[in-house]
């Protein structure tokens, strides 16, 4: 993403002018809108002409409008993001106060206006301005005839390919028709590979399969490259590494990421810091119960009493388009920050620096209620 012009005044009011430069991009941009925020863009509108002769025709016309955003739709597999609202500015093709739903594009700026630029967003946007926190993980999960290629960066993981081959079962006496399928769905993975991943950027990729799998995609993989002289592939030779999961599914990854030898490989990256903080908090649930809460109340409780270690909490109680809900969340971010490692998970919850045994005890009517 890259910062074009920002204005906030004291009131925490004003606007920023962003370019999305990438998909994962459209995430970040999805966690900065809210309802009633105003939102400039250029955009495709369909009108209506008449000619001189009294016959009606209708063309596309490329213009800028600016919408008070309404509905915000995010497709998390295409990374596209459509913005619906009505017109708040005079223009020559729309009425003030008629609908248009803008989609964002890669490469075209927009103007987003708040009434109130809290910390959490702000925070979002230098988190999407900043070139270092960029997809430094990639990883193949596979099994025979399917492999998902994705991106692991430090807010989703982009599913980058998938491959699909159908392989044949060995026959009694003959293989050949397995083997040529085989090597039919290694050729397609190692071209999605080579067409995805930029290696001047990744610093580790993860080949992970059940079974031998994996050491035979990586066997062909190199072989390939020796035939065909890819200096790129043998460069990186070192950033591979070959995991164990227990499917080619892309659900699988949350698992690889887990395992003790990759969180050592990738104790660098914000994905595996994340995953870490998870784990320590459900460990710190299982032996010590009195140091790892959840629920928004008692987590609140914990933050006054300066408590919290690791604060765990998910974007989606950001996109939450009731103020003071909002409010609340921010607030709670705000008091830990200066105390302790903010983690944005799922829910919200905490790891304590000392345990707090009667919080745990007593239950807040709020606390129910809330993720």
């Amino acid at each position: 993403m890259k910062l074009i012009h920002k204005d906030i005044e004291k009131d925490n009011a004003g606007q920023v002018t962003l370019m999305p430069e990438e998909a994962e991009d459209m995430w970040h941009t999805y966690n900065l809108l809210q309802v009633r925020d105003s939102l400039r863009a250029s955009t495709i509108r369909k009108v209506q002409t008449e000619s001189t002769t009294g016959s009606v025709g209708s063309s596309r016309v490329r213009t800028t409008l600016t919408i008070c955003v309404e509905t915000i739709d995010f497709d998390s597999q295409a990374c596209q993001l459509r913005v619906k609202g009505t017109n708040i500015e005079e223009n020559q093709y729309v009425k003030m106060g008629a609908y248009h739903t803008i989609e964002l594009e890669l490469n075209r700026k927009f103007t987003l206006a708040k009434k109130n630029w809290d910390s959490v967003v702000l925070d979002r946007i230098e988190q999407a301005c900043d070139a270092t926190q960029k997809a430094d993980v990639a990883a193949v999960v596979m099994q025979e005839g399917l492999a998902n290629l994705v991106l692991v960066t430090p807010a989703m993981t982009l599913l980058r390919a998938k491959v699909e081959v159908t392989i044949p079962r060995k026959r009694r006496g003959s293989c050949t028709q397995h083997e040529k399928a085989l090597e039919r769905f290694y050729e397609a993975v190692m071209q999605a590979i080579l067409r995805h991943i930029n290696f001047d950027v990744v610093k580790c990729f993860l080949i992970a399969s059940p079974g031998f799998v994996r050491d035979q995609f990586i066997t062909y993989l190199f072989k390939e490259a020796v035939r065909q002289d890819n200096k790129i592939l043998l460069e990186n030779r070192p950033k591979f590494m070959l995991v164990h999961s227990s499917s080619g599914h892309k659900y699988s990854l949350k698992e690889i990421l887990s395992d003790p030898t990759v969180t050592s490989r990738l104790s660098d990256t914000k994905a595996a810091g994340e995953v870490k903080a998870l784990e320590d908090f459900y460990k710190m649930l299982q032996h010590e119960p009195d140091r790892a809460f959840y629920g928004v109340a008692h987590v609140e409780k914990a933050a006054d009493a300066l408590a919290i270690d690791t604060l765990l909490i998910s974007d989606k109680l950001f996109r939450h388009q009731d103020v003071p809900t909002r409010s609340r969340y921010v607030r709670l971010v705000d008091s830990v920050r200066d105390n302790g490692e903010l983690t944005q998970l799922s829910g919200v919850a905490a790891i304590l620096r000392f345990p707090i045994a009667d919080l745990s005890e007593g239950e807040d009517d709020s606390s129910s209620d809330e993720d």
